[in-house]
């Protein structure tokens, strides 16, 4: 795994590499991959993800949305990247490093999805190996939490195996599929 480079500016975003995996920032030239596999594994995520919007798939939508990760990025508050296959370059899903916290805690919340064709081939396991020494090297962080629902089982055996604590409980903690639901809590710390 390697550190490619690290820019905190709005046009440009850190990209790193792991085991056949490079993430980066997206960019509006993602838009038509991106929305492709979105739609393409609409069925898929929807038990995973809150509602998307109606036009959530549209151009306009993903200008919002690269506007909004450029700020983020600028601002510190969160690191938004696309998880792109190695061999052939194809979009295959994202992960982000989301509310930074800075101060005593030096925290951030980790949250990913992946394109149905390409889950459960460990570009997913290969991009949190990536992001977790970016997270506490550079970011200067010192945990890392994500969660997820109970009946997800992919979902808690990546984080287990990518060194991540269960924690707990959380009751009502997310919004998914139009209703407040439950979710294990995880995180790893700096020394872990």
């Amino acid at each position: 795994m390697a550190f490619l480079r690290s820019v905190s500016s709005a046009e440009v975003g850190p990209s790193l590499t792991g085991e056949g995996v490079l993430l980066r920032a997206p960019q509006f030239s993602d838009f038509a991959e991106w929305a492709a596999l979105r739609e393409e594994s609409r069925a898929f995520l929807a038990p995973w993800e809150p509602i998307w919007p109606s036009d959530d798939l549209t151009r306009m939508s993903f200008r919002r949305r690269i506007r909004r990760y450029r700020n983020e990025i600028r601002d510190d508050q969160a690191y938004p990247f696309f998880i792109f296959r190695m061999s052939g370059n194809i979009l295959v899903g994202g992960l982000t490093l989301s509310n930074v916290t800075r101060g005593m805690t030096q925290s951030a919340t980790i949250g990913y999805w992946m394109g149905e064709p390409f889950a459960g081939k460990g570009h997913m396991s290969a991009a949190l190996r990536a992001i977790i020494p970016y997270a506490f090297g550079p970011l200067r962080l010192h945990r890392l939490e994500a969660a997820c629902l109970p009946h997800n089982r992919a979902s808690i055996t990546l984080l287990e195996r990518c060194g991540f604590q269960r924690e707990g409980l959380a009751r009502g903690l997310v919004c998914i599929a139009g209703r407040w639901q439950d979710h294990i809590r995880f995180a790893r710390l700096a020394e872990d």
